[in-house]
């Protein structure tokens, strides 16, 4: 049973990672977008956000 559940892990984290990368792009697009307009509160919610993505993305591939 064991074998079967880290096999639909696996699975799942194929699937995720494509999604989860194109995720990090677009806030690094808002991010830029926030840099250039000096939205200094724009700027710290995106940059958590890439922290949060960052960190599953490093699970995932790990």
């Amino acid at each position: 049973m064991e074998q079967v559940i880290q096999a639909l892990k696996r699975t799942d984290a194929e699937e995720r990672i494509p999604v989860l990368r194109l995720e990090i792009d677009y806030e690094l697009v808002t991010l830029h977008d926030a840099m250039k307009g000096n939205d200094e509160e724009g700027k710290s919610e995106t940059k958590q956000r890439l922290k949060q993505l960052r960190q599953e993305l490093i699970r995932l591939e790990a």
